[in-house]
């Protein structure tokens, strides 16, 4: 007979299912980290590279990375490809909000559980689990699992009509949701939000389209004002750049359920450039990981990251969990990472700062110390934001000197870390593992600023791109319309640079995206980190004005940045 332990072991989406045991060594998104069509990893980045997680026991700590990696998991589940199970040791959103819908909506199954770490390190010392009747099995031990209770939570009148059906089924269904998250974060309760962003509108499968015009047949309704994330197509223009009609079309409903909704049509990644951006203090219900972060770090607004389908829940309500960065002592730093700065350096540092941030940062919420004397701008911040999101489950982080708001305490207690020459070196050869042939530039990613496309133009100097490069810069409607006016446009289209709003290159399929290219070069750590899942092609990275020059040439530089290199 298997051994009782007695455990305060979770499973929060409960099913029968039995399976092999794959222990992920360290976090990973699933969103540009796996092939929902295989259930392979195909995070280059991540350790564990190349194997297959569908039909198993998967253990990993937390995960990391894109809010939109809870519709990954839903695509998979409707392949017939998830996981059997996914367990945890630490709270984890944005896949548990996948299975959550996947089992709520679609009636499939992708049972989550969150143990204790003496049990986590057991389990991964087996070969196969099972789950049966509430009871997780392995080897010879038996372990209890316990549901998930929302009865503790502390709602008000009008949550408690919406959760018993009488603001109509679609916001019944946000609401029971929106309570089993907060369950999940340990919430006593709800709190009002004031602005939402909505991050699933992307066609990047099946399955965001299904949920949202289910969402919209069932009669979901956004409440409070709505931001969209970049989507798939260039809106008004996809059928004149050769996109397949079937994918165009369905791009195009994805976004337009969203809109019917209620959300605004912004369609950007960036919301933060937007002229109505939130203010410090401001409390707020985002989604997609970069502006999450950008939000929380650099404005002093509040916002959990969202996963992807919980935001349309937000913004149905105006309700979310009052847990995590909502709360000002769940914002303090758990962990000290200084930077070593070189004497000089280019906007290219930033990126690869942001990038190391997360992943010496992967879980915890860390301060960043050692750019107290540094100027900052907007677009550095964002570009290391960006990259911070993706190598970290954190919802932010705070850059000393830089971050306003809470004041921090208990400085001297924490673990400390620092981010030398050699770690940034190591990186940016990692980022240029390609051949120095590049024959597309990628610049936006998250949405490019004014002021970037201002640079970038002037990185030129008057002269144009290699017609043996093609490059591509994206941007919000906003900010197109203050090129336009600026008269930038005129100046990047004279030199070459093709200019497309509402998509951005984590969304650029083919026509947009080349078909016969082998190199992109890009100065955004996000994108240089998920190019090749997504797109297959090996990447060159460098500063902005190493970019302009590239698209010039159509060559790299092969050699370290000068300022690493001394």
């Amino acid at each position: 007979m298997p051994h009782d332990f007695r455990t305060n072991a979770e499973i929060i989406v409960n099913t029968n299912v039995k399976g092999e045991i794959f222990e992920c060594s360290e976090g990973l998104s699933f969103w540009g980290g796996v092939d929902p069509e295989t259930g392979c990893i195909i995070d280059v980045h991540h350790p564990n590279h190349g194997n297959c997680l569908s039909k198993k026991f998967i253990l990993m700590p937390t995960s990391r990375g894109s809010c939109s990696g809870s519709g990954v998991l839903l695509q998979l589940a409707q392949n017939g490809l998830a996981p059997a199970a996914l367990i945890f040791h630490e709270t984890e959103e944005i896949l548990t909000l996948g299975a959550i819908v996947a089992d709520q909506l679609f009636d499939k199954k992708v049972a989550i559980l969150r143990i204790p770490r003496e049990v986590y390190s057991a389990l991964a010392m087996a070969d196969k689990a099972e789950i049966f009747e509430n009871t997780l099995m392995f080897g010879s031990k038996s372990i209890k699992l316990r549901e998930l209770n929302i009865d503790k939570l502390n709602l008000n009148s009008k949550d408690k009509s919406i959760l018993h059906g009488n603001h109509g089924f679609a916001q019944q269904i946000a609401m029971e949701t929106i309570c089993k998250m907060a369950a999940i974060q340990n919430a006593k309760e709800l709190i009002d939000v004031t602005k939402g962003h909505i991050d699933g509108c992307i066609f990047a499968h099946d399955a965001n389209l299904i949920f949202a015009e289910k969402m919209y047949q069932l009669g979901a309704s956004i409440s409070i004002p709505t931001t969209i994330n970049a989507i798939s197509v260039n809106l008004n223009n996809w059928q004149s750049q050769g996109i397949k009609p079937d994918f165009g079309q369905k791009a195009s409903r994805l976004a337009d359920a969203y809109v019917k909704m209620g959300a605004h049509p912004t369609y950007t990644c960036a919301p933060y450039l937007l002229e109505d951006t939130p203010k410090e203090n401001e409390v707020i219900g985002w989604s997609e990981s970069n502006a999450v972060i950008y939000a929380n770090s650099i404005l002093g607004a509040k916002t959990q990251k969202h996963p992807d389908y919980f935001d349309l829940f937000v913004a149905m309500t105006g309700r979310a969990p009052k847990a995590g960065v909502y709360l000002s002592h769940e914002r303090m730093p758990k962990y000290e990472i200084s930077i070593d700065l070189p004497s000089k350096f280019d906007d290219s540092i930033w990126p690869m700062v942001g990038w190391l941030i997360g992943k010496f940062s992967p879980n915890k919420i860390p301060l960043v110390t050692g750019l107290e004397k540094t100027s900052l701008t907007a677009d550095d911040l964002k570009a290391l934001c960006a990259a911070f999101g993706t190598t970290s489950a954190a919802p932010m982080l705070h850059i000393n000197g830089h971050t306003p708001g809470d004041k921090l305490s208990n400085i001297q207690q924490m673990d400390k870390f620092k981010i030398t020459r050699k770690h940034l070196a190591t990186l940016w050869k990692d980022f240029n593992t390609a051949d120095v042939n590049v024959d597309l530039v990628a610049i936006g990613s998250p949405h490019a600023s004014l002021s970037e496309c201002r640079n970038f133009v002037k990185f030129f100097n008057g002269k144009s791109c290699s017609p043996k490069v093609k490059t591509i810069i994206t941007m919000g409607r906003d900010v197109l319309s203050q090129v336009k006016e600026e008269g930038i446009l005129e100046e990047l289209k004279r030199t070459g640079i093709q200019v497309i709003s509402d998509i951005c290159w984590c969304s650029i399929t083919e026509p947009i995206f080349p078909n016969n290219t082998s190199v992109i070069m890009t100065n955004s750590g996000k994108y240089a980190h998920y190019a090749h899942g997504l797109t297959g092609r090996k990447t060159r990275f460098g500063s902005l004005e190493d970019c302009a020059k590239t698209a010039q040439s159509g060559l790299a530089k092969s050699d370290l940045p000068s300022w690493l290199s001394n």
